[in-house]
């Protein structure tokens, strides 16, 4: 790994702008790899496309996020008037011409959703492959499901668990940005716990978003109900989080937006039923057998999305849970999602007679 200096993102300072693509230029001349890949279609896209293709053997385009128009749609009811899903369209219509032309000068354009690949399709961008991302099944397995497990989630939301045995666990998985319509997840499961269901909500995570959702959950908490909504905040032990999910009872997810949904797979390879929105790469991961899905942007629908679901878990918990694990399984593992990967790069040197 070699690092870049660069100033941090204002929005979220844990991503860096690799404005220097001069130094790009010059380490892939010194690396002079096989494959140069380009993980980010602004400044280090620019760095990389300046490359000379006598330092390199193919230069690919891994699209890991939807296009700048999804904030359209997030920031909708906090635009002008005039600002409309047309209007936003025609805005960005012509940046789609900068992602066209990264992708005409690469080899392939790799994408883990089907509805990204029709999306990109659409808007002309050319060489688009469908390579789904991997599952590490050795950590998130459902027999890490435990009693302890359990207990913990519930003391996070200071639950005696000799006495919350009929408490309904939710947990979210994802960074707190602003696309990830965390506030949505908030705002149904208010609604929920003000049926009187009895519930908590467990959010793993971090980012710009996370003080404002804190803040949106005590004020909720000034109610005439405690919605017990906890932010333990990003680990990185994987297999702490595995258990978390694997002994929780539902996963909520808000963001239509997804480009693949990796937390929502991991969720549901624990054996982890899941409420997730009609669109996007979250929208690919529905299993009716073991889920149930909303009207993306709407927390009233989810909150009765919520509602079925854990109605239905409290009938048939164990049959929805190997019903998740039996609808992961039909993912690849990260072995195989690299195996099927480097296989597309062999092939593609071999067409361009590659190193």
């Amino acid at each position: 790994m070699i690092r870049v200096r660069g100033p941090a993102s204002p929005y979220d300072p844990s991503y860096h702008l690799l404005l220097n693509t001069s130094k790009i230029r010059d380490l892939i001349a010194r690396e002079r790899p096989d494959v140069l890949e380009i993980h980010s279609p602004y400044m280090a896209a620019v760095g990389a496309l300046r490359a000379s293709p006598t330092t390199y053997g193919i230069r690919t385009f891994q699209w890991h996020s939807d296009f700048i128009d999804t904030y359209g749609g997030v920031l909708e009811d906090k635009l002008p008037s005039f600002v409309s899903p047309s209007f936003v369209q025609m805005v960005t219509s012509p940046l789609w011409s900068i992602v066209r032309s990264i992708a005409r000068r690469c080899d392939a354009t790799l994408v883990a959703s089907a509805w990204q690949v029709g999306k990109l399709r659409a808007h002309g961008v050319p060489n688009v492959v469908h390579r789904p991302f991997g599952i590490e099944r050795d950590v998130f397995r459902p027999d890490v499901r435990s009693p302890e497990g359990r207990r913990r989630l519930l003391a996070l939301a200071m639950r005696d668990p000799e006495r919350s045995d009929r408490t309904a666990i939710l947990v979210g998985v994802g960074r707190f940005a602003i696309e990830k319509r965390w506030d949505l997840v908030i705002d149904a499961f208010c609604s929920v716990r003000a049926r009187g269901r009895d519930a908590i909500l467990v959010l793993f995570g971090d980012g710009p978003e996370r003080d404002r959702m804190k803040a949106r959950a005590a004020a909720a908490e000034g109610g005439a109900y405690a919605p017990d909504i906890v932010f333990p905040g990003f680990t990185k032990d994987r297999d702490a989080l595995a258990q978390n999910l694997a002994s929780a009872d539902a996963l909520v997810h808000g963001c239509p937006f997804e480009t693949f949904g990796l937390s929502i797979a991991e969720a549901m390879s624990c054996g982890l039923p899941a409420v997730v929105p009609d669109d996007g790469g979250a929208a690919e991961m529905h299993d009716p057998a073991s889920g149930e899905r909303y009207a993306a942007g709407d927390p009233a629908a989810c909150a009765d999305a919520l509602d079925r679901l854990l109605a239905r878990v409290e009938r048939d918990g164990d049959v929805m849970r190997a019903a998740a694990v039996n609808a992961a399984s039909k993912l690849p593992a990260v072995k195989e999602q690299f195996e099927a990967q480097l296989a597309l790069y062999a092939d593609l040197l071999a067409r361009r007679g590659g190193r």
